[in-house]
């Protein structure tokens, strides 16, 4: 009787597909599964997502989120959406500062440019790391490690038919794009990727600093920026970008001999600028955990052969399978372990499919749209705000 009356007030209160009608079992805010977390499929002003997180981490270090409807405070404005993976190392603080803050930023630009460019991304992500470097200098005395808490920042925002790939790090934003003329979905990397084990990273951060011949070095067979860390470019790590706060009380495995003139990493973010194609189909962004067990052109195949519904979560699952193999073990045995021992398998991993539907990217400039405002592990602004649910209620077991 209970079970029968609960139906009902779904089927009245419950979100509607993009058709109009009631979808029951819907998971809105996503859904919970051990140390995954997904929303295997919702709507956006420019066409569908799929989004899935498995937390390595003793405290989950991957933050995301999905924004979409207005992209400015002003009535009317632009439509879009954006898109934010938050890798981060040293512990999450950095990350979730980012959560919080970027989107709110890239918007209160937008209104003052009153339209969408790399200038109004670029200073979003400007604002973002004064933001952090404030909350650091508040916390030094306090909480000295705060200094050696960094994140990669990746954010893709669809506007006017305009996609914008911004990133800081090594996390990746790939395309799936196909050839008319053989039927293929070939990859594209849409991101920079600012990373040590890059020659060409390597040498800029050598004619950045050349009277440093210590800038990068070869730590057990991985190039390291000063030996402490792979990535050239982030939010927060302050121990490497403000002299002052690289000495005690910070641990002093961050401490460098010498103390630096110039910041030793920047926060200046690779901004690429695309126009989206008919024959765009989707792209893919996810943090460095899935990239390490899967190739471009891997996950693109995957996400081109399989239905739209849980496809994000298909994508952790494979790399969590590559990730079992790797170390000689079944993927069973790897899903049973515990978080923290979990991050010597794999790292946390994060990823965000966006099919490109052109008919709605042409329709969102400026009309309204479904709006969403998700972030992965649930966090969401109230459920009305939120874009309806449009998958089967009945969803398969894919983690």
């Amino acid at each position: 009787m209970l079970a029968a009356v609960m139906d009902y007030f779904r089927s009245c209160w419950g979100p509607r597909s993009p058709a109009g009608h009631r979808v029951r079992g819907s998971d809105v805010a996503g859904r919970q599964d051990g140390l995954l977390w997904y929303k295997d499929a919702g709507q956006l002003v420019t066409g569908e997502f799929s989004m899935a997180v498995v937390q390595a981490n003793n405290l989950l270090e991957d933050q995301s989120q999905v924004e979409s409807g207005a992209l400015s405070m002003a009535e009317p404005g632009p439509q879009g959406t954006f898109v934010g993976v938050y890798d981060g190392h040293g512990g999450p603080e950095t990350a979730r500062f980012i959560n919080d803050h970027m989107f709110h930023h890239l918007r209160r630009f937008a209104t003052e440019h009153k339209c969408m460019s790399t200038d109004v991304i670029r200073k979003a992500f400007q604002a973002t790391e004064e933001g952090f470097l404030s909350l650091v200098s508040k916390q030094w005395s306090l909480k000295p490690q705060i200094a050696a808490v960094g994140s990669c920042c990746l954010v893709g925002v669809i506007c006017s038919g305009t996609l914008y790939v911004a990133n800081l790090g090594d996390s990746r934003a790939v395309l799936g794009r196909l050839v008319k003329s053989t039927g293929e979905v070939v990859a594209t990397q849409l991101s920079s990727e600012h990373n040590a084990c890059y020659e060409e990273v390597r040498q800029e951060l050598q004619s950045s600093h050349p009277d440093d011949p210590q800038i990068v070095v070869l730590k057990h067979n991985v190039w390291r920026v000063k030996g402490l860390i792979q990535i050239s470019r982030s939010i927060g790590d302050v121990y490497l970008k403000r002299p002052e706060y690289n000495r005690e009380p910070l641990h002093s495995k961050f401490r460098l001999r010498e103390t630096f003139k110039r910041p030793i990493l920047s926060s200046e973010p690779a901004i690429a600028v695309y126009q989206i194609q008919p024959n765009d189909h989707f792209v893919i962004f996810a943090s460095d955990g899935l990239w390490e067990h899967l190739s471009n052109q891997e996950a693109v195949d995957l996400v081109q052969n399989n239905p739209r519904n849980g496809i994000a979560r298909r994508l952790v699952k494979v790399a969590m399978q590559e990730a079992a193999k790797k170390r000689e073990m079944r993927y069973s045995d790897l899903k049973k372990i515990d978080r923290g021992v979990r991050r010597h398998f794999h790292d946390d991993i994060t990823v965000i499919v966006v099919f490109l539907d052109s008919n709605a990217i042409s329709k969102a400039n400026w009309s309204r749209g479904p709006s969403v405002s998700l972030r992965g592990g649930g966090v969401t602004l109230p459920a009305n705000s939120l874009a309806p649910f449009s998958a089967p209620a009945v969803l398969s077991s894919i983690y």
